[in-house]
């Protein structure tokens, strides 16, 4: 078994690195593969465009995003979810900045509220772009070189001696192998590189002053001897190799934290090291041997730097002015280093305050030509109730797969169920808690509500619609389906509301615990329903230091909008579970659907017996006990009146056309629809109602629901119900404290 493991292991590395090359063997296998000599940004471009995109729906439109955000190296780890359009705007900014067509000199900022994805963002790069330097077309090259007969105390090393000739010190800035050519040369090589690129690729800094040192001392020697092919000798095998590296932090992406310190140099590039300085001493200057090379634009050298928690090193901002367009940083006041990084940074909305601290000096604010430098991408919160869900599980469970549904019920799907885990109780035993079904979708619901702009809703609808709308890209209101671009949406959505991290704190909180409630069999007290969580978001708010009493008040107010969403959904599980065994099966719905088709048609209807004309007293049972649409006075006889002529023309035979047109071919048939993809006949398979258990069970009584009668007709209800709601993915404790719940509502109303 652990022989696996070490195969295993062996297999990764051996995909991941290669024997290091000559210099002209990776100028050979450049032109082979452009892409392993790409400058900085261009290689983040690639390296995200390389997983390729799926379509998504966000905020009611439909949008193409990178996989690359999805963190699928990582199993989705550490996907960003949503803000996608986000994303995209940064992806352009990156492909506007590696073509050279403007923006070059702009510092990439992301911004927004706490716990909307930014860290998760700077993981998944992370993540991505060592999965993409593990691939043929993602690998990343630098430098190493191996002085072997320059004199000992001016060897090329870290401060230890050099043992032999097998010695090579690689460059501790990631260099570009590229950057050894005299400008000239590269410029030419580059010119012929890119002849047929669409992102051509630029490589301008020269060598670090470590490699240069090398460089140097080996021009020095050999010119001494009298070479005359010079840049062959220096770059000659025995004294050069290109190698690749895997990217990680520290190696092509620098990371500055927010508990960094230490001075602006430091922080930056790295420090001299004042004993390996007197060890060192080269030709009366500095020895860049001397150099740390450990700040965040050394580490980050050669593709990204990242400034986390920019508002803590604010003082550094300003130093960073330059390095994107002049693409230089000094080490010390004789020694400078030039930079190819694509710099990022990540704060919250404290820089923003910390940026307008001089804004009201009009033209003399010191900080302008910084904000003039930086371009703002504004995370906000999630405003997509599925993407709100799936957060949520993923903040309490080990769930990390992003979802892919196939259509929007699979994905309401996932949206409504429960989730089931492992606790540990006051006495250290494990037992297993539920979240019931819709408990996770009312948590995620009421998070959402409370970021939409209330002043911006569709039409006369409300704020729950507003989240339905931007979830599925469509409102479905009785036979009517309404797009989402029927509507203009330019309120502040997502820009405040409850956080993520406060929703999985209360839920948390609540799974510790058992729930004040008994049952004399099942275990009630374990399960937390969705009516649990959302009194308990509710009922924290004025105690939660992260929102003002506004914010408080103005959340409580819309939870009830909320409640009575959710008990809409239970109240739809348990009439669905209910009825189970009496609804309308899909044979007797497409029998109709064929015999209106035909009626339409002026044509007869294929049956076993043979071609028959269309059944009006068939089509008539179905309009009436089926759909509840019409009575009898809507019909002379079997025949229909004018008004389910139109009906049956506008919403049955409408609909059918439309599923013809969009799956249209020579050999369409009536029999090739599908019946559930239109509308009117989609609510006959779903949608009950009470008046259809009070016609089937004349005796069914719901005040008798917690305890009925043995023998009664409320009894044999109960139990198919419970059944189909456990079918439904309902636990049995959950199944009984739902039906409950809505029972007792319905009794209010029964008579």
């Amino acid at each position: 078994m652990t022989e696996n493991y070490i195969r295993a292991s062996d297999e990764a590395l051996a995909g991941a690195y290669e024997e290091p090359m000559s210099l002209d063997e990776y100028v050979d296998t450049a032109f082979e593969r452009p892409s392993i000599a790409a400058h900085a940004p261009k290689y983040l471009l690639e390296a995200i465009e390389s997983m390729g995109t799926r379509t998504v729906v966000e905020e009611g439109e439909e949008r193409e995003r990178y996989r690359f955000f999805d963190d699928p190296e990582n199993d989705g780890e550490h996907a960003v979810l949503g803000n996608t359009d986000v994303l995209n705007g940064f992806v352009d900014d990156l492909r506007t900045i590696a073509t050279d067509r403007g923006k070059g000199e702009k510092i990439i900022w992301f911004d927004g509220p706490t716990a909307t994805g930014k860290s998760e963002l700077k993981r998944c790069l992370v993540n991505g772009l060592r999965a993409y330097s593990k691939t043929e077309a993602g690998r990343r090259y630098t430098v190493e070189w191996n002085v072997d007969s320059a004199e000992q105390s001016r060897g090329l090393s870290y401060g230890g001696e050099l043992d032999d000739e097998d010695d090579w010190y690689e460059s501790p800035v990631q260099s570009h192998p590229l950057s050894v050519f005299p400008a000239d040369v590269r410029e030419r090589l580059l010119a012929d590189l890119n002849e047929e690129a669409h992102v051509p690729t630029r490589v301008t800094a020269d060598l670090d002053p470590f490699c240069r040192e090398a460089y140097d001392l080996l021009e020095e020697r050999y010119r001494r001897a009298g070479e005359t092919n010079l840049f062959s000798a220096i770059t000659d095998p025995r004294h050069l190799r290109v190698k690749n590296y895997v990217v990680d932090v520290g190696r092509g992406i620098g990371i500055l934290h927010s508990e960094d310190d230490g001075s602006p140099k430091e922080r930056l590039v790295g420090s001299w090291m004042p004993g390996m300085l007197r060890e060192l001493d080269s030709r009366g200057r500095k020895n860049p041997q001397a150099f740390s090379y450990d700040g965040v634009l050394s580490q980050g050298n050669g593709l990204l730097t990242v400034v986390e928690d920019a508002s803590q090193h604010a003082d550094l901002l300003r130093k960073l002015l330059n390095v994107p367009d002049e693409g230089r940083v000094k080490l010390d006041k004789g020694i400078g280093m030039d930079i190819d990084t694509q710099l990022l940074i990540i704060s919250n909305p404290d820089l923003d305050v910390e940026l307008d601290k001089y804004a009201d000096r009009n033209g003399r604010d010191p900080l302008k030509a910084l904000k003039r430098r930086l371009d703002k991408h504004e995370f906000g919160y999630l405003t997509t109730l599925s993407l709100e869900a799936e957060l949520i599980r993923r903040e309490l469970t080990n769930e990390t797969g992003v979802w892919e549904a196939e259509g929007y019920a699979d994905l309401d799907a996932r949206v409504r169920a429960g989730v089931t885990l492992p606790m540990r109780d006051g006495r250290g035993r494990v037992v297993e808690r539920e979240l019931a079904p819709h408990a996770v979708e009312a948590a995620a619901l009421y998070s959402v509500v409370t970021r939409l702009d209330g002043e911006d809703t569709p039409g006369d609808r409300g704020l729950v619609e507003k989240a339905l709308l931007f979830d599925q890209g469509y409102l479905q209101e009785g036979d009517e389906r309404i797009e989402a671009d029927a509507f203009e949406f330019d309120g502040d959505d997502g820009s405040h509301g409850i956080p993520v991290t406060y929703t999985r704190d209360i839920v948390a909180d609540l799974l510790q615990t058992d729930a004040d409630r008994q049952h004399p069999d099942l275990p009630v007290e374990r399960v937390v329903t969705a009516d649990d969580v959302l009194d308990a978001m509710a009922d924290g708010l004025s105690d939660a230091p992260v929102f003002s009493r506004a914010e408080a008040a103005e959340y409580e107010n819309r939870l009830a909008v909320v409640k009575s969403y959710v008990y809409d959904r239970q109240e739809t599980d348990v009439l669905d579970a209910l009825l189970a065994e009496k609804g309308v099966d899909e044979a007797t719905v497409a029998e109709y659907v064929e015999h209106v088709f035909a009626w339409a048609n002026d044509e007869q209807v294929a049956t076993d017996r043979g071609p028959v004309d269309p059944d009006p007293l068939l089509m008539k049972v179905f309009e009436t006990e089926h759909l509840g649409r019409f009575d009898d006075d809507a019909y002379r006889g079997p025949e229909p009146t004018e008004r389910v002529e139109r009906f049956r023309r506008e919403k049955v035979i409408t609909a059918i056309n439309r599923y013809a047109w969009e799956n249209r071919d020579e050999d369409f048939a009536i029999e090739d629809v599908d019946v559930s993809e239109i509308p009117i006949i989609r609510a006959v398979l779903d949608t009950h109602d009470w008046t259809d258990v009070k016609r089937l069970f004349e005796e069914f009584d719901p005040t008798q629901w917690a305890d009925p009668p043995s023998g009664t007709e409320t009894e044999r209800c109960k139990e198919r119900t419970l059944a189909a709601l456990e079918s439904q993915g309902y636990s049995p404790a959950s199944a009984e404290l739902t039906s409950r719940k809505v029972m007792r509502e319905v009794s209010y109303r029964w008579d």
